[in-house]
């Protein structure tokens, strides 16, 4: 068994087209058949019917899909918590972090963790704007940590092996920029200027999900994936925008901007740290064990 095999039939099991699988793999279509013809040999059953066109899998081939990934995850994930044992990488997390509370949040509770448990080097990968891909960076090992703000309108659909710690709250609350005499410029009603997130980001999830009832008709003026560009657009005149009261708290002291409508239109959420229990690197576990201890 070559761990290679395993790679090439999660490819063509992707494609169902050998020579695009080859192509994905960086290798000639011949040595591509042979490997898959290799990895049929060691697990002593057809995985893939050639008598079709497009390939499919056999029966044996589906069922080994599931099989092939848990393996390769298990490998990987040990390879990493292996090499992060050593020199530097021993007190090194990586963590995948919602653009706002890369800055908001997460520096002084850094701050506090080291207080703790001595000195950590962090890696923060960038929020990529998907929440799919958020937690697919958690699932498929690359990051230790996803640190994220969550709510019941966007459903966390992570398995069992996932856990999570409640570090704090915020509140999700409607700014705009104010008239000339300090009240609201824009207000919520309809047809209201809405400076937006997209789709498919953690807030655009949350307030299409907890407003959807009740937020009247509105005209998009501006669609972005990052609180701190819609602050920006806000401050600058353009409408409305749902933004973490932590990012605004200056400009609202300051006047800059002002609350757009009631509480009522304000959105809660939880700040929550998710780890996998399959993690067991040692600096995982101390932070986790922090985290239980409070």
């Amino acid at each position: 068994m070559e761990v290679k095999w395993l790679e090439d039939f999660l490819a063509l099991a992707q494609t169902l087209n050998f020579s695009k699988a080859a192509e994905e793999r960086h290798v000639t279509q011949s040595a591509f058949s042979r490997r898959i013809r290799q990895l049929e040999t060691w697990v002593g059953a057809s995985l893939i019917d050639r008598a079709t066109y497009p390939s499919r899998l056999t029966d044996a081939g589906q069922r080994f899909v599931p099989i092939a990934e848990q393996t390769l995850q298990s490998l990987y994930q040990a390879r990493r918590n292996l090499q992060h044992e050593e020199g530097n990488d021993a007190r090194t997390v990586t963590v995948t972090a919602l653009h706002t509370l890369s800055f908001t949040f997460f520096p002084n509770w850094l701050n506090a963790l080291n207080a703790k448990l001595g000195p950590i080097v962090s890696h923060m990968r960038p929020d990529s704007g998907s929440m799919e891909e958020n937690l697919n960076s958690l699932v498929d090992g690359d990051s230790d940590f996803l640190l994220t703000y969550q709510n019941e309108h966007v459903p966390m659909l992570l398995d069992p092996q996932f856990e999570h710690h409640r570090l704090g709250a915020e509140i999700i609350i409607p700014v705009t920029a104010p008239d000339a005499n300090g009240q609201p410029r824009h207000r919520i009603e309809p047809g209201f200027a809405h400076v937006s997130y997209q789709k498919i980001s953690f807030f655009g999830q949350l307030v299409a999900g907890a407003m959807a009832d009740r937020l009247p008709p509105d005209n998009r003026v501006h669609v972005g994936s990052m609180s701190v560009g819609l602050k920006g657009m806000v401050m600058a005149g353009w409408g409305i925008a749902w933004i973490p009261e932590s990012l605004v708290a200056a400009e609202l002291s300051d006047g800059r901007l002002v609350r757009a409508a009631e509480p009522q239109w304000e959105i809660g959420v939880e700040i929550r740290l998710y780890r996998s229990k399959e993690n067991r690197r040692p600096i995982v576990k101390r932070i986790w064990d922090v985290l239980a201890a409070g």
